[in-house]
């Protein structure tokens, strides 16, 4: 019996598979396991169940299963967990902390702590999560209490709300007092703390002080205990003094002031800018110490020293900017100098009263002011300057009215012509000693314009003479240069005339290259200069070579130094074209034919040339069917040489001729090419004409009268005798007549023989000889196309020949020309007309020409360049009728004529104007100026040596009478045909002398002056002159006006509180009053003021004493800019100003009130960076490349790593901050 295959199945798998557990399942450490488990074989698939612990649950059962002898979670994921207490709860007053675990969970701890003046009721301060929950209630925090406190004897508590039995909370304050005649013993309030009161409760004792004891003095009074309000007076050692006072009180506090004596001594120096010796904490009586400044300031006192008083040290130490010594005024001087100067040097700050001599004013142009000293000495540095009066001028233009200048000045002066001033200066300059130079025209050797004949060239300034030493500027016309290759050159005014005779030579500029560049450095060359060019790799020029040279000719450059691929590439060409000769490149020159495979039919040219711009026509296509054209087109001005027809095969070709006067461009011959015509010639108009007729040996022409038009030809007829050999006529073309025939003699008829392989003669010979004059055709063997020839005399003409003559393909397509495609071929010899597109100039021979089957002379078609604006003409303009409709400078096109319009007196010297070529303008005219006839006449005077005709430019001088001065330039000049302004001759001598306010004539007094003599005035008293003191007559008038001005003073400046002493109504310059304070005031500032040129000097004044200052407070690196004085008045002020390089901070005023002087302001130093220090740092500056940078405080730098470098120091220490002079640099490395 066989069993099923499942269930054998299960029983191998069961014992293959299935394994019991040997061991009961396993304790855990949060799970109680249930039921019992004795056994050590447990069989697979066996359940165990376990539960939670106290103190932790989970969700669902937790069971193990036995599975391959082995215990396994049914769920892993299911576990117990820490039960949860929850929140434990807060306590007022307090605050708890989680000392064991780290969530409110089975087995957690808190415990609560109270807040300051709180304690805990009980003893117990924790919670702890059981498994049933928080054990106990929350703890509970309550304030902390004092005991009551009694008021003490003789005295009383004065906090609010006092209570015999009142408990205190914590914090509470109880403040204590006594009853007058009684003092606390102890602090005066309690406060109720942790422990309970801060101390005990004060009493109240009676008041009394002990006799104190005194060190370095001693009581006066004997007695030992003193009560309240009792004095103690006591006196001090030698060498010592009250601390305050000379006596004490007894108070409750004690004595007060407390007897003190201290040693009379001087604190430590403090002396800013400078240092000193010796060093010491504390300065006794008579002591004295050395002082010395830094560099740039200096002491301000007297002396170095300083001594140890009473009152401090004496003289106070001070360094301040450098002193001033006294001041040596050069043409002036201070007022009471000679009281003044034993004072000297003085302080910054401090200034005087100062006047000049005559003939000098000071800085503010008065005759007296203030020197003050400055940081840089004495200010104004010069004091008294010359004041220069400018009211002639010699042999020049005068002004219309006097003027004043001050020492420094300058002014420029006009000379008449033929006149300068000395040196040839324009300018006079008022200088310590007066005018520089004299205000005196003297005449000088000149030169003309006029003189100068500059060959190509023209003087290109105004001026039409020059004084010796001037330098002249000339031109040269375009085209020329001067012989140093400059377009303009100078040349100067010498004693013997000009310093040369210059001239401008043809040259030319360096020309344009195609394909080419110079082998030279030179920028311009000389007529007969020849410039050297090498070609461009895989270019040659015209010749075949690849170096070439041309040279500078008077009508510019022999040729275009031009070069041209050597090879062009294969063309691109349909299946079905056949090319040769087959090549893998081709030279400029060769030519490529063209034909069809397959007795295909060529559509476009059969053959094709290389040209340096590449191949030239396109190359052809092959096609089966091809279609006929139409009726010939007609040409304007011209016409067809065959008759018309209504349809033409493809390949056919029409030729055509212009019509006489009319010149053809193009292609003669049009083809049909599958139903298109292709491009038609064009028959510009030709006006040349042809003169005589050429004369011809043995014969005559048959022609009308002369001149012929392009186009037209003349018959030639021969004599007898004589038979023509040639064309029967010649034709005018482009004023040229084509070759005439020839006429042979014919006495004795030569025959002429008709060469071999020669078919199809007609008429037939026998002999194969033809008589004179006999015309035949003739075809060549393998042609099918007739010839003729007519037999002249034993010649045949044309030469009758089979030997092909090789074809030159259709003519290029040149870039820039006008279109010409065609795909005509052309014979030997062969010319086509070139015309160029109206925007293009054409560069080479107007024609090419077809030799050895290829073209030649092909020119090149250029871009036309316009011109910018026209050249400009001295005395001369553009016409403006000529000009374009707009006023905009616009640039003029290629060929464009202007002509130019001269000012009135001044004619063009050439009729021609200027062309526009090639972006340059042709050399413009000049205007040469219409030469003058005599000279005008003038009274009292006349012309020496007088001409009937000048020259433009030429110069004619005056004299005057005796007894008669020139008035104006003395010369005048020939300009266009006009004399230029004549000058007058007018009476030398003066009248009277005027009067002047305030001023009195002095010397003997005359009815008459001469010219030149002079006269002096002086003023009256209270008056001081102001300026020159003389007049002088020159030329029938007085020069000069002396000025008187007043200098006195009246009422002197009342000072408040203050009496003026002998006071008067009126003081004269120098004058001083003084004034006395009344009502015991003190005097602040100068006891007298001074009357100086009319004003009186700075009053002083009258105030209280109390509340003044003593000098301003020293600052490190600056000081005050005033004089420092050793008592102010409440409410002055001074400033303060730093040393160079240094920055104020601050208010730089400072201001005395109640006897302090306000906050002076600090002087801080920069940041100075070097290239040195930031080299031992490894960085640089990130924006500035300074070899020197200076920083000002809190100003920042950015710096950055050198090169190679990276940072050692924090991002954030690049970028730095200046402070007070110092940085901190970061590091690179």
């Amino acid at each position: 019996m066989k069993l099923p295959a499942k269930f054998l199945w299960l029983m191998l798998w069961t014992i293959c598979v299935a394994e019991d557990c040997k061991e009961p399942p396993p304790n855990r450490e949060t799970e109680i396991l249930s039921g019992s488990w004795h056994d050590q074989l447990y069989p697979e698939g066996t359940q165990a169940t376990y539960k939670c612990r106290p103190g932790y649950r989970t969700f669902g059962t937790i069971t193990m299963v036995c599975r391959s002898g082995e215990w396994v979670a049914v769920n892993p994921s299911r576990i117990c967990r820490k039960r949860p207490c929850g929140y434990p709860g807060d306590t007022r007053f307090g605050s708890f902390d989680l000392v064991e675990g780290s969530e409110f969970v089975y087995g957690a701890t808190v415990v609560y702590t109270c807040e300051e003046g709180y304690r805990l009721v009980g003893e117990i301060n924790s919670r702890k999560c059981e498994a049933d929950g928080w054990t106990n209630d929350v703890p509970v925090c309550e304030v902390i209490r004092c005991l009551p406190v009694s008021e003490p004897e003789n005295g009383r508590i004065i906090s609010g709300g006092f209570d015999v039995n009142q408990e205190y909370t914590f914090g509470q304050v109880i403040r204590f007092e006594c009853n007058p005649g009684f003092v606390l013993n102890a602090a005066k309030e309690i406060h109720c703390s942790v422990n309970g009161w801060s101390a005990e409760k004060p009493n109240c004792v009676g008041i009394s002080c002990d006799l104190p004891h005194i060190p370095n003095g001693q009581p006066i009074s004997l007695k030992t205990t003193f009560k309240e309000n009792e004095r103690l007076q006591y006196k001090c050692h030698r060498g010592y003094s009250y601390s305050r006072r000379a006596d004490a009180v007894c108070t409750k506090s004690g004595w007060a002031p407390l007897p003190e004596c201290k040693e009379m001594t001087c604190d430590p120096l403090r002396i800013a800018n400078g240092d000193y010796s010796p060093k010491s904490t504390t300065y006794r009586l008579e002591d004295e110490v050395t002082y010395w400044c830094k560099n740039g300031f200096y002491p301000a006192s007297r002396g170095t020293t300083a001594k140890c008083t009473t009152t401090g040290w004496e003289p106070p130490p001070r360094c301040g900017f450098k002193p001033c010594d006294f001041p040596e005024i050069k043409h002036g001087s201070l007022h009471h100098e000679s009281y003044y100067r034993p004072y000297f040097p003085v302080a910054i700050g401090k200034y005087y009263s100062y006047s000049c001599a005559s003939g000098f004013v000071t800085h503010s142009r008065r005759s007296w002011d203030y020197i003050t000293c400055g940081r840089d000495g004495w200010s104004p540095a010069v004091p008294c300057r010359r004041q220069c009066i400018y009211n002639y001028l010699e042999n020049g233009y005068s002004p219309s009215r006097e003027a004043k200048y001050i020492q420094g000045d300058s002014i420029i002066v006009r000379c008449y012509a033929g006149f300068t001033l000395q040196n040839g200066q324009t300018s006079l300059t008022c200088t310590e000693n007066g005018w520089s130079p004299l205000p005196k025209c003297i005449r000088v050797k000149t030169c003309s314009k006029s003189d100068l004949e500059i060959q190509n060239g023209f003087v290109s300034e105004s001026e039409s003479t020059y004084p010796v030493g001037k330098e002249a500027r000339y031109k040269c016309k375009d085209g020329y240069i001067t012989e140093d290759g400059q377009t303009t050159g100078s040349i100067r005014c010498l004693q013997s005339g000009w310093s040369a005779r210059p001239r401008c030579i043809k040259s030319c500029d360096m020309p344009i290259f195609e394909n080419a560049r110079a082998t030279g450095d030179a920028t311009w060359f000389k007529v007969n200069d020849n410039l050297v060019y090498v070609c461009h790799d895989g270019y040659k020029n015209g010749d075949g070579h690849t170096r070439g040279s041309i040279q500078c000719g008077t009508d510019g450059w022999s040729d275009t130094p031009t070069c041209r691929e050597k090879e062009c590439g294969v063309p691109n060409i349909e299946p079905n074209v056949i090319a040769e000769p087959k090549k893998d490149k081709y030279k400029v020159g060769d030519v490529l034919k063209f034909s069809c495979r397959r007795r295909l039919k060529i559509v476009g040219t059969d053959s094709v040339q290389c040209y340096h711009f590449g191949w030239s026509p396109s190359p052809p296509t092959c096609k089966g069917e091809v279609r006929a054209c139409g009726p010939r087109p007609s040409l304007l001005n011209g016409e067809a040489k065959n008759a018309p027809r209504e349809e033409y095969a493809h390949g056919e070709v029409v030729e055509y001729v212009c019509s006489p006067r009319f010149l053809m461009k193009g292609s003669n011959r049009i083809q049909c090419v599958d139903g298109e015509w292709t491009v038609l010639p064009l028959c510009v108009e030709e006006n040349s004409t042809c003169d005589t007729v050429p004369e011809v040996a043995n014969g005559y022409a048959v022609s009308s009268a002369p001149p012929y038009r392009h186009g037209e030809s003349v018959e030639f007829r021969c004599t007898e005798t004589f038979a023509m050999s040639g064309r029967r006529s010649a034709t005018c073309v482009r004023g040229v007549w084509t070759r005439p025939p020839q006429c042979v003699a014919i006495t004795e008829p030569v025959k002429c023989k008709l060469p071999k392989l020669i078919l199809n003669v007609e008429p037939v010979s026998d002999k194969n000889t033809y008589h004179h004059n006999m015309n035949v055709s003739y075809t060549c063997k393998g042609e099918s196309k007739q010839k003729n020839s007519i037999c002249i005399n034993g010649r045949w003409d044309p030469k009758i020949t089979c030997t092909e003559v090789p074809r030159c393909p259709p003519p290029p397509q040149i870039p820039g020309a006008r279109n010409m495609t065609t795909t005509v071929n052309y014979q030997d010899g062969d010319k086509i007309s070139i015309l160029c597109e109206e925007n293009a100039l054409m560069q080479g021979g107007e024609e090419i020409v077809c030799k050895n089957g290829a073209w030649q002379s092909v020119p090149r078609c250029v871009e036309k360049r316009p011109c910018s604006q026209p050249p400009h003409i001295e005395h001369g303009t553009v016409n403006v009728e000529e000009r374009k409709g707009t006023s905009e400078p616009r640039p003029y096109a290629h060929g464009t004529k202007l002509s130019y319009l001269c000012e009135d007196g001044f004619r063009l010297s050439e009729e021609d104007g200027v062309t526009c070529n090639m972006g340059k303008w042709s050399s413009p005219p000049q205007c040469v100026g219409l030469p003058c006839g005599p000279p005008p006449l003038i009274p009292n005077g006349f012309v020496p040596n007088q001409f009937s005709s000048y020259k433009y430019g030429q110069v004619a001088e005056y004299s005057c009478s005796r007894g008669f001065e020139m008035e104006g330039p003395a010369s005048i000049r020939c300009l266009g045909g006009k004399w230029s302004h004549p000058p007058l001759c007018t009476k030398a001598d003066c009248s009277t002398p005027p009067s002047f306010d305030k001023a009195i004539y002095v010397g003997p007094w005359k009815r008459s002056y001469n010219s030149r003599e002079k006269v002096n005035y002086r003023c009256e008293q209270y008056y001081q002159m102001e300026g020159p003191d003389t007049i002088q007559c020159l030329k029938g008038r007085w020069i000069g006006r002396p000025t008187c001005r007043d200098t006195s003073c009246t009422n002197p400046p009342t000072v408040e509180n203050a009496n003026i002493l002998h006071k008067r109504d009126r003081y004269p310059h120098g004058d001083t009053v003084r004034y006395e304070c009344i009502n015991s005031l003190q005097l602040f500032g100068d006891v007298e003021v001074t009357c100086l040129n009319g004003t009186w000097t700075e009053p002083p004044q009258c105030k209280e004493s109390t509340g003044k200052c003593g000098p301003p407070p020293p600052i490190d690196n600056g000081d005050i800019t005033t004089f420092p004085q050793l008592v102010y008045p409440p409410g002055s002020s001074v400033e303060y100003q730093c040393q160079s390089l240094y920055e104020l901070r601050g208010n730089k005023k400072v201001t005395c009130t109640n006897g302090q002087w306000s906050k002076p302001p600090k002087c801080l130093d920069a940041c100075v960076i070097s290239e040195a220090e930031m080299e031992a740092h490894k960085i640089q500056l990130r924006w500035a490349y300074d070899r020197k940078y200076y920083s000002r405080t809190e100003d920042t730098v950015v710096f950055a790593c050198k090169d190679g470098y990276r940072k050692i120091s924090p991002e954030h220490a690049f970028r730095v901050t200046c402070r007070e002079g110092k940085m901190e640099y970061p590091t690179c490395g």
